[in-house]
């Protein structure tokens, strides 16, 4: 006669799970492996089934920034609709002219800082960013006389603690400062966080970028260099942010100076861009 305790026995996998105590080590693991693949897979469909969004919540945050540093923005504005008043322009950095290598409403300066194809890495980097993409995006602004009246320029580069993006915005000579402006960085609260305090941006327009002798002058520093007109060159550090102050300080001289948007502002005024 066949054995009972072999007839009572639990036949199969799941079956033999079940018979487990609740408290048993298999089944506490067992239990928490599968759950934690489940979470998983639901976290990365949410995040593929998501991206579209974050790629247009991406771009109106960035159309928003350009807007706000243009003095375009106000509140409850049609960001889209504003934005089409702007002409996005590639610009090949080297030669400082237009360049029509790539679609400027969808190509990515950033991506293209980190594909080596599509940038250089620097030498003589004050500005901390280790590669430079070849081509810069660039919006300007026209007049009703199709003239230009506002140059935005993309800036980035190292503070204290992050990478600092943002935008430059120039008038049509090149030299006089509009407005400037962080939209993304991960500087300490209260501290060089305060790149982002209207007060501290507010010093910057009527302010010039360049001397008489073509030299980048403007600078962020907590006094006045010597042989600089304060009223027309100087911002004031931010108090307790020393290494961000001067991160911003190095990144304004690198865009502004010929590694960077220089000789194209010069084709610009003389209308050989």
């Amino acid at each position: 006669m066949p054995n009972a305790e072999n007839t009572t026995a639990p036949k199969g996998l799941w079956a033999r799970f079940n018979a487990m105590p609740l408290d048993s080590a298999p089944r506490t693991i067992t239990v928490a492996v599968a759950l934690c693949l489940v979470c998983s897979m639901i976290v990365s469909g949410a995040a593929v089934m998501l991206k579209p969004q974050q790629e247009i919540n991406k771009t109106l945050d960035k159309k928003t920034n350009i807007l706000k540093v243009a003095g375009l923005y106000t509140d409850g504005v049609d960001v889209e609709k504003a934005f089409s008043a702007f002409e996005p322009r590639l610009v090949d950095v080297a030669a400082g002219k237009f360049s029509n290598a790539a679609d400027p409403e969808t190509y990515d300066q950033q991506a293209a800082a980190k594909d080596p194809a599509r940038s250089i890495a620097l030498v003589n980097d004050p500005a901390s960013i280790k590669r430079q993409a070849k081509l810069a995006s660039v919006y300007l602004l026209r007049d009703d006389a199709d003239q230009i009246e506002r140059i935005i320029l993309p800036i980035h580069g190292y503070g204290l603690w992050s990478t600092l993006y943002g935008f430059i915005a120039l008038n049509a000579d090149g030299n006089e400062i509009y407005g400037l402006r962080f939209y993304s960085h991960g500087e300490t609260p209260g501290l060089g966080a305060e790149v982002d305090n209207p007060k501290w941006m507010a010093q910057w327009p009527g302010k010039l970028v360049y001397g008489e002798d073509g030299s980048v002058d403007i600078g962020v520093d907590k006094a006045v260099p010597a042989g600089i007109d304060g009223s027309k060159y100087h911002i004031d550090a931010i108090a307790g942010a020393t290494l961000t102050s001067r991160g911003v300080d190095n990144l304004v001289k690198f865009w502004m100076g010929d590694q960077g948007f220089k000789t194209f502002l010069d084709n610009l005024k003389k209308g050989e861009a």
